[in-house]
């Protein structure tokens, strides 16, 4: 990443800026305002120094009384920041959003920072990656640095979640298939393999994959080559795999429903991301880049304020970015101000479901299976009556797929049929 310029003026004003952006991991030094800056350079200089600005650069103000703003580029005038100590913590997250690149996650913890350097290191190879995380975490985030971060940056990056399609059809969609392979090929499919070759895949819920094929995916990443259904040669394909889980697979291996050879060969270079309340000061950054990723052209930027601020930092968030890219959307379509009050923010509360008491008489023996399978039905049914029966919802509050939720509740029909 390009090394930010901070002119001497404005880290006199405000030191915070320097010590802040080396902690996210932007490195940054002190230059003169008044020396023309390199070709595509960033510079933080403050509203006195607009005659040295380019479109590039960002003003920074300091305001005591007045409610902090945000004006983007435009017109070929650069961004001008402006907030007092209130918002200061606030202010240099969006500070710092304005300077991070596309391709780099919102980060404010410095252990996230360090995180990335140790993504970015891991990208500089072709080593699979074995992303572990709960739903709603960013781990398709960190799956896309990595691959625009790679030697593999101007080709493909496909990504695919196992769980969303039919176990039926994933074989097919994967590997290809070829004319008259199955009903309804009636052309050939060169599949997602073939599709980011030369790139990266991305599997995202590999612990959703039917066992069954598990083995041919295996061969793929082991050999670098598949066999499209109805075909009878393999094709080599050069492409880096990364596959995601929001389950912890060594588990999965021990209950048998995930493979141990492939478990050991997506598990080269282990990455976890820890869920959101564990990571409080991401919940700032975060919040900045969803503000202005929802922010429409020619809208004023609206600031949450410090209770506002501090009520997201306090939830635990269990659906994660998800989650809280939610609340963002819901407040700056509901607001009553011009600011984001704390009372703006509407913040679900995760369903609990109280256990299942079952009282075991000697004519009524009741097994232990029989115990645990109720206290999950009812724990669906809560979930889905929370959220008006959307499934979605309901899954990410038990902390299931979707696909398992459908499964569980064609189950529990089964049961009530019998």
């Amino acid at each position: 990443m390009t090394t930010i310029g901070i002119s001497a003026l404005a880290a006199q004003q405000n030191p915070a800026i320097g010590a802040w952006l080396a902690g996210i991991g932007i490195a940054s030094r002190v230059v003169s305002a008044a020396d023309t800056p390199d070709r595509g350079a960033v510079r933080i200089l403050t509203g006195d120094e607009i005659r040295h600005a380019t479109v590039r650069d960002i003003l920074v103000e300091a305001v005591e009384n007045d409610d902090p703003s945000l004006i983007l580029s435009s017109n070929g005038m650069p961004a001008r920041i402006r907030f007092g100590f209130e918002d200061m913590a606030f202010g240099l997250a969006m500070l710092a959003e304005l300077l991070r690149p596309a391709i780099r996650p919102a980060v404010g913890e410095p252990e996230s920072a360090i995180y990335l350097k140790l993504a970015e290191k891991v990208a500089g190879s072709d080593a699979t990656v074995l992303v572990l995380g709960e739903t709603g975490t960013g781990k398709e985030g960190i799956a896309r640095f990595i691959h625009a971060s790679s030697p593999r940056a101007d080709k493909p990056f496909v990504a695919v979640n196992c769980a969303a399609l039919p176990d039926t059809m994933l074989e097919a969609i994967l590997f290809g298939h070829a004319r008259g392979a199955f009903t309804g090929a009636a052309g050939a499919s060169e599949g997602l393999f073939r599709a980011a070759d030369g790139g990266t895949l991305f599997l995202d819920e590999i612990a959703e994959m039917p066992i069954a094929l598990q083995a041919k995916l295996l061969r793929a990443v082991q050999e670098r080559e598949v066999l499209p259904v109805g075909a009878t040669q393999p094709i080599k394909v050069d492409v880096r795999i990364i596959a995601a889980a929001n389950r912890e697979l060594a588990i999965e291996v021990q209950e048998g429903r995930f493979r141990a050879d492939l478990y050991w060969r997506l598990n080269v270079m282990p990455l976890a991301l820890k869920p959101l309340k564990a990571r409080r000061l991401d919940i700032r950054a975060i919040t900045a880049a969803l503000i202005l990723r929802h922010t429409r052209s020619g809208e004023s930027v609206a600031w949450p304020t410090a209770n506002a601020l501090d009520r997201l930092m306090a939830h635990d968030w269990p659906g994660n970015v998800r989650e809280l890219d939610n609340v963002i959307q819901r407040a700056l379509l509901l607001r009553m101000g011009d600011r984001i009050e704390a009372d703006d923010l509407a913040i679900e509360q995760m369903v609990h479901v109280a256990p299942t008491l079952c009282v075991v008489t000697s004519t009524s023996p009741v097994r232990l299976a029989e115990v645990a399978r109720d206290s999950e039905d009812d724990a669906i049914r809560a979930a889905l009556d929370a959220t008006g029966g959307r499934r979605l919802l309901a899954a990410a509050h038990l902390g299931i797929s979707e696909r398992t939720l459908r499964y569980r509740l064609a189950q529990m029909r089964e049961r009530q049929a019998a």
